[in-house]
């Protein structure tokens, strides 16, 4: 018998409506929600692969203990209750030795973040990391810099802009469906797209205006815009007079970096940079600075991503149809948001986060996501007291924290490691117990709150019941509360239980979800009113250009420029990035998915590669002062000649995964673990490597 169930995909941590077919137990169909507006059937590869996701015979079925050393592969099914019970009394025994604090759970953000916040809490631990931390901390700093808000508060009017910057937002390959499908429809509307980059991409080959930059210059690049734009007066004159903090200190600073400064640095002629910026300023407001998803390249990454804010602020666009906007919740239609458990009185805790985030020593990083970078050196070090096991929620630091084999060092320190996943990734591997949850397919999850232009719910719901011997995460976390003796934080016995919960006192019910898969609050898009509506967060209530958050803390917030030195000896700068086939670290064993893209490339200038005699296809070494490996040269004109670039997320070491295992090279055995120790994020994009034939 044939049954509908609108769900959320999650083969990536976007969560698109989708539409799922059944009969008789098996999935047969996936496709985006066609009610929900942008999406209208439209599904991504990833999102398409979720199928065999499901059925995937080489998935986690079973919980594992392992029985040899870590990393050795010798492992033995267990039960449930084995496997929990081994956690629970490891578990019990580190936190009455070193208390709770000494716990640390890291996890790709999703519907139960709240759970999982709740779990640690319950502890007394304040150890809560999340991956999207290591995309875009400093992206999260500088957003509240300026405006009060983070990035993950504020949203971008894709179809109804005129104009868009993407500096590396490689759009059409890191695929949020509506998002796309929003832009598309402006651009087939007659708006204009500059990407900017040391390499042709995808969306590159798509825009009106492509600046092959050199790499590690972009803010060279705005600081130029910045002054033309304020030179011949092209901003929005009254936004800025009645919205802007610290605008003559702006101009007082980018009076010295001129156009032609900036062609030295960026190699993008003086003449286009103005005819650029006069171009733009006819579209204002309705234009896009794209502040960027992965803030994570350079260690001045929170300058950057201010100049970007800056742009936009200068034309108008916060705030403005085609612009920028900050998300509407339920109350700004009157409604009340669905309930999570962090709301509840948990017990405290003295201790502060072992990443020191939101203390004298590392005051400005958001302490609600953390910095994961800096998790192996705070355990390899004790600093600042010992860290005794680590959680791995769906989160895979092997893979996404720079320098693999320094982390691997500091897993070595541990008690225990815990990996609560689908598929065997790298850290699964390592750990010392898996717990398998079920896919998305196979369970109904957290109530997603979306804000927005107009404020919804979403709900993810069960299609088919579980192949395999797995469990849902949040019913994980629970059972080992429990063992832990803090169950009572946890009021279900069921996820359903859970959703109804969260669903009490908001006016909806689990019924209203079944015809579309979501609520809305209201129907109209919410924006403030320009001329004397605008709610910024900021101690003067404006848009702060000089930030009170980054000078009260010692740090400025104009500093001046430092050029960027070319490489040297061969050298490159080493380039990470998506491919629209994957996502991240976890879908390089997915037989549809591993079919298409098998393994990455090293793409290198056609023209350094000669003087290396490396023809196109050849294996090459690539090496770090970290890491080295063996990869196939892509040899191409399409790239900077200072840059070279590989795809995130491949070289794969769990030999469960046999489609990924070994397959090219992964970019955190190469990267080192530096960062931004102002904003927060790493600097996945200042390691420099050597390129010799292999």
């Amino acid at each position: 018998m044939e049954k509908e169930v609108f769900s959320l995909c999650h083969m990536c941590s976007v969560r698109c409506p989708i539409r799922v077919l059944a009969e008789d137990g098996q999935v047969k169909w996936i496709e985006g929600n066609p009610h929900v507006p942008g999406m209208e059937g439209s599904l991504c590869p990833r999102g398409a692969a979720g199928i065999n996701m499901l059925y995937d015979d080489e998935r986690v079925q079973a919980p594992m203990i392992r029985v040899g050393e870590r990393g050795s592969g010798q492992w033995r099914k267990a039960s449930w209750d084995e496997a929990l019970d081994l956690i629970g009394d490891k578990l019990k025994t580190i936190i009455d030795e070193h208390g709770g604090h000494s716990v640390v759970l890291g996890e790709r953000a999703q519907l139960a973040t709240h759970v999982s916040k709740t779990f640690l809490k319950a502890i007394k631990s304040p150890n809560y990391f999340s991956h999207d931390a290591l995309c875009k901390g400093s992206v999260n700093t500088a957003c509240r810099s300026l405006f009060g808000y983070t990035d993950g508060q504020m949203g971008m009017d894709y179809k109804n802009t005129k104009n868009i910057v993407l500096y590396g937002r490689n759009i059409f390959e890191s695929i949020s469906v509506k998002e796309v499908n929003n832009l598309m429809a402006a651009l087939e509307n007659g708006a204009k797209m500059t990407y900017i980059d040391p390499r042709v991409s995808i969306t590159a080959t798509k825009a009106h205006r492509y600046w092959m930059i050199r790499p590690g210059t972009d803010l060279a690049l705005n600081y130029a815009l910045i002054h033309v734009i304020l030179k011949e007066r092209l901003y929005d004159a009254a936004y800025v007079n009645k919205w802007v903090e610290g605008f003559k200190e702006l101009q007082e600073f980018v009076n010295a970096y001129n156009p032609e400064w900036a062609e030295k640095e960026t190699g993008i002629p003086a003449n286009e940079i103005v005819d650029f910026a006069r171009e733009i300023s006819k579209d204002k407001p309705n234009v896009i600075f794209h502040f960027g998803y992965r803030g994570a390249h350079h260690v001045n990454e929170i300058y950057l991503r201010r100049s970007i804010l800056i742009l936009n602020a200068l034309m108008g666009s916060i705030e403005s149809k085609g612009g920028l906007f900050f998300k509407k919740g339920p109350g700004d239609e009157g409604g009340k948001a669905a309930r999570k458990l962090v709301s509840q009185d948990f017990p405290k805790t003295e201790a502060i986060r072992c990443d020191k985030a939101g203390t004298p020593d590392f005051p400005l990083p958001d302490p609600a996501h953390g910095c994961p970078q800096i998790l192996p050196y705070a355990i390899l070090n004790e600093d600042p007291y010992p860290i005794k096991a680590y959680i791995a929620f769906r989160f895979d630091p092997l893979m996404s924290i720079a320098d693999a084999n320094q982390t691997k060092k500091a897993l070595d320190k541990l008690d225990l490691v815990v990996s609560i996943d689908i598929n065997y990734s790298n850290i699964a591997w390592y750990s010392d117990v898996i717990l398998p949850e079920s896919s998305f397919l196979e369970r109904t999850d957290c109530i997603q709150q979306m804000n927005g232009l107009k404020p919804q719910m979403f709900l993810r719901e069960k299609v088919v019941d579980p192949r395999y011997d797995t469990k849902d995460g949040v019913m994980i976390l629970k059972e080992i509360a429990n063992r832990l003796g803090t169950g009572e934080f946890f009021p279900y016995d069921s996820v359903d239980e859970l959703v109804d919960w969260q669903l009490k006192g908001t006016g909806f019910t689990r019924d209203d979800f079944k015809k579309k898969g979501f609520v809305a609050y209201g129907k109209s898009p919410i924006f403030w009113d320009r001329e004397n509506g605008l709610k910024f967060k900021t101690p003067s209530g404006k848009i702060e250009m000089k930030s009170s958050l980054l000078e009260d803390a010692g740090f400025s917030s104009f500093p001046s420029y430092e050029p960027v030195p070319a490489p040297e000896d061969n050298r490159f700068r080493l380039v990470v990035g998506r491919v629209a086939q994957h996502t991240h670290v976890s879908t390089q064993n997915n037989p549809y998915l591993n079919h298409i893209c098998p393994e990455n490339e090293l793409w290198i200038n056609d023209k350094k590669a000669a003087e290396l005699g490396v023809s196109n296809g050849d294996k090459v070494k690539v090496a770090s002062s970290v890491g080295n490996g063996i990869i196939k040269a892509k040899v191409t004109e399409l790239i900077h000649p200072e840059t070279v670039f590989m795809l995130h997320g491949f070289g794969h070491e769990a030999k469960y995964g046999t489609r990924a295992l070994d397959k090219g090279v992964s970019d955190a055995e190469l990267q080192e673990n530096i960062y931004d120790k102002i904003g927060g994020s790493p600097a996945y994009h200042d390691t420099f490597v050597s390129v010799e034939p292999a």
